[in-house]
């Protein structure tokens, strides 16, 4: 199949149940030993019938019970947190999207007075995002939260690399750096929580030691400094988006927030190939903006599990108003998925693309051309790096 590799022997005891053109031993099954076996990924979105193999599988064969509860996993996080915490102060790292505003009323939950929320700005975010949040989380929750503008030193820091790897890297560092530095000005602070999801660890960490099967650094995972002063806390480390999703409702968290499209920790600057400027970034917020606004606006954005607009390091030739322009190309990117592990593009109208392809074009100077990325994943990340 895609993988160019192949079971060959069938073996002892076992038979074959499914075969292709290109797998002779597609599924086999040992019935008297209960051992089954197959050649592709029933996991994944375009798999037919996918999941009713797993349902099969847990449910008539292994025999498990389905007794997964929010209101129990609620209750058994929140026990955890006191646990572990005990009357030591947790920093919390709340960007503002639904894992980290997930964890943020967990841990709230859990230990109240003891918890310090940080908001960074790295100068990554998109427009009106990071203001609107902290509002939320202020006035709404109550939470002790405290704004850090830190986009200067990213910048700085972000000059002239090109390597995605670097940039996850980079980004990972100094957010570390900053929470260990506004550690010291509390006392009896030992932990951080963050918003890692299981997808996360996942794609950044290799399951057997291989680095062929490791995808890419989260910041927030593989991103991080091997030294660390402070422990963390990752309550949401073995959860799917969906899971985390339930259990914000659970929290009371609001649906602006919990439906929100996933964002990723570097924010803007892995939607950016290549060099990051403040000009760039600039160029693609407005475009990120129109496209989201748009969507929402159609009735479209609850549809997509994730959209978002991206900035191509090529620039092209133009033609506005007479003039010749020479500005980037844009790309926008839509998917549908149920777990973000795999997923396949959303199929616009050809009017909403041209509508969109105007808007972006016509109203955000530095963009003369826009592309539609219509790569499923796999092969592709969601992400563009």
């Amino acid at each position: 199949m895609s993988h160019q590799d192949a079971v060959i022997k069938l073996p002892k005891g076992f038979k074959t149940i499914a075969s292709t053109k290109d797998s002779s031993f597609t599924i086999i099954e040992n019935t008297q030993k209960k051992i089954y076996g197959v050649q592709f990924h029933p996991e994944v979105t375009h798999t037919e019938n996918g999941v009713e193999i797993f349902r099969n599988f847990l449910f008539n064969i292994c025999k498990i019970k389905s007794k997964w509860n929010v209101s129990s996993e609620k209750n058994r996080l929140i026990n955890e947190i006191k646990k572990t915490v005990k009357k030591d102060k947790v920093i919390c790292a709340l960007s503002g999207g639904v894992d980290s505003s997930v964890v943020a009323l967990l841990i709230n939950k859990a230990i109240k007075k003891n918890l310090i929320c940080i908001m960074v700005d790295t100068g990554l975010m998109r427009k009106n995002e990071f203001k609107y949040t902290y509002k939320v989380f202020k006035k709404k929750y109550k939470l002790n939260v405290k704004l850090i503008d830190a986009s200067k030193l990213y910048f700085q820091k972000l000059k002239n690399i090109y390597d995605p790897e670097k940039k996850r890297k980079i980004i990972g560092n100094l957010f570390i750096k900053i929470f260990e530095k506004e550690a010291k000005k509390y006392e009896n602070i030992k932990y951080l929580a963050q918003g890692t999801l299981y997808p996360d660890i996942i794609e950044s960490r290799s399951a057997t030691g291989s680095q062929t099967s490791k995808i890419k650094s989260h910041h927030n995972v593989g991103g991080l400094p091997k030294k660390m002063n402070l422990k963390l806390i990752e309550p949401l480390k073995e959860f799917f988006k969906d899971e985390v999703r339930i259990l914000g409702k659970s929290l009371g968290l609001i649906n602006n927030i919990r439906n929100k499209h996933p964002f990723p920790g570097p924010g803007l600057a892995i939607r950016i190939i290549g060099q990051i400027t403040p000009k760039k970034i600039k160029i693609l917020r407005e475009a990120d903006h129109i496209f989201i606004h748009e969507l929402n606006k159609n009735n479209l954005y609850n549809k997509i599990w994730q959209a978002y607009a991206g900035l191509l390091p090529m620039k092209t030739v133009g033609v506005m108003g007479d003039t010749r322009t020479y500005e980037y190309t844009c790309l926008l990117r839509a998917v549908v998925s149920e777990d973000g592990m795999t997923a396949d593009y959303f199929n616009f109208s050809k009017d909403f693309l041209d509508k969109i392809s105007n808007k972006i074009v016509n109203g955000v100077p530095g963009i003369n051309r826009v592309v539609y990325d219509i790569t499923s994943k796999p092969p592709s990340t969601i992400e563009l790096e």
